[in-house]
């Protein structure tokens, strides 16, 4: 039909596979309506029926159908935020609750929340089953907001302080006493802890929100399922390679590697879904003093809130770990070239989240290193072939996501 409806087979039978389904054409065109159509009618589409901004019907109107999820998107980060402040309340009675004399918040997501918009609209359609005519976005608030408490969780450490407490009546003299402060971490629970404890769903609802959220994923284009073609076979360990062609010599990992390729990501594995992870592996083995594997990097991915269940990464993990390394990250948009062009020159990396076309049939990071001969030099955790080839900046710049996060789609990161 054209437009987005167009491609919609092509995506669902590509998310599909991923999912280990062989579907039958028939099987895949009688999905496609529930699943585009039904199951989504208030949220992304507006309706069965109606129009979009042009006046074309709403499948075919991508900026109408970017409107909704913009309007999805803004909700959930609205109750994130929501989430945050019924946290730091939580926070407050718990100290109340103690004989310390001070305490501070250590909150990760200040300056951007961290979450899967796609996976919280797959739950919520996946809750609803046959009731699709009840879905809206204001109901799909409403069961958020409900269950806000759950969104974050917090854990807490002690220590004792030396803070001044000077004496008026002595002005010479530094008086100081000792203070017990406590410090409390929040940690966003996760879209999987929140089909537990809000959607309440079955395996079934759970394997089913699953797949809707890859298949609005690749819908989208937003580069929030990142999967790379892995079904165990791994490549024979590549030792230690570095590339040497460009400003910076480049520590290189490859994410099939038979040495972690198999190694958790949270509950999925490296292989599959550790492109995010094995390119912060590279920048920072190749930034810093520091070494870190693919293992390493996917273990602090994990504890610091950067792992996606079933999807990948966060666009938030480029930036978070470029940050805990003491490394320097500016985000960078597909309209500034030239100043990715100049980063490589001196030397610095570019993280980049990429959609389908050279590099991947979904989602994934790569890191741009170096330029030669007006070309880019590229390091793709998932092919070392990919990694030996220089690649027109224009190629980089189209396929790139246009819906990334965190200050993407390319992150520019230096010493």
């Amino acid at each position: 039909m054209g437009g987005p409806y167009g491609a919609a087979a092509g995506l669902a039978l590509g998310a599909g596979r991923h999912a280990g389904k062989l579907l039958a054409a028939v099987a895949v065109l009688l999905m496609l309506p529930v699943l585009f159509i039904l199951m989504l009618p208030s949220l992304i589409f507006g309706g069965l029926i109606s129009s979009g901004n042009s006046g074309q019907p709403i499948l075919n109107d991508n900026a109408a159908i970017i409107q909704n999820t913009n309007d999805i998107a803004f909700a959930v980060n609205e109750i994130l935020g929501e989430g945050i402040t019924d946290a730091e309340a939580r926070i407050a009675q718990d100290f109340a609750a103690t004989s310390g004399d001070n305490y501070e918040i250590i909150n990760p997501y200040a300056s951007d929340m961290t979450s899967n918009t796609n996976s919280f609209i797959a739950q919520y359609c996946a809750a609803k089953g046959e009731n699709w005519d009840t879905i809206s976005l204001a109901d799909m608030q409403a069961i958020l907001r409900q269950g806000k408490s759950s969104l974050y969780s917090y854990t807490r450490t002690s220590e004792t302080r030396t803070v001044e407490d000077d004496d008026p009546d002595t002005e010479d003299v530094v008086e100081t006493r000792e203070e017990t402060w406590y410090i409390y971490t929040l940690s966003y629970n996760g879209e999987g802890y929140f089909a537990d404890t809000v959607f309440h769903l079955t395996d079934d609802q759970k394997a089913l929100a699953g797949d809707y959220a890859q298949n609005l994923s690749l819908f989208l284009g937003d580069g929030m399922f990142q999967y790379t073609e892995y079904g165990g076979n791994t490549i024979a360990s590549l030792g230690n390679v570095r590339f040497t062609d460009g400003a910076t010599e480049v520590v290189y990992f490859n994410q099939l590697d038979e040495r972690w390729a198999n190694k958790p990501y949270g509950t999925d594995n490296i292989g599959g879904y550790g492109c995010g992870p094995t390119s912060m592996s590279i920048v920072v083995s190749s930034l810093t003093n520091d070494i870190v594997d693919p293992v390493e990097m996917a273990q602090w991915a994990y504890e610091n809130g950067g792992w996606c269940s079933k999807s990948g990464s966060y666009h938030s993990l480029i930036p978070n770990a470029a940050k805990a390394w003491g490394l320097n990250v500016e985000g960078c948009t597909a309209s500034e070239p030239q100043r990715i062009v100049d980063a490589l020159s001196e030397g610095k990396l570019v993280v980049a989240i990429m959609l389908k076309g050279h590099f991947t049939s979904g989602g994934h990071f790569i890191v741009l290193r170096g330029v030669q001969d007006g070309k880019i030099l590229v390091a793709d955790p998932a092919s070392y072939n990919r990694s030996q080839k220089l690649w027109d900046l224009s190629i980089i710049l189209n396929e790139a996501s246009n819906r990334a996060g965190a200050g993407g789609p390319f992150w520019i990161i230096g010493g």
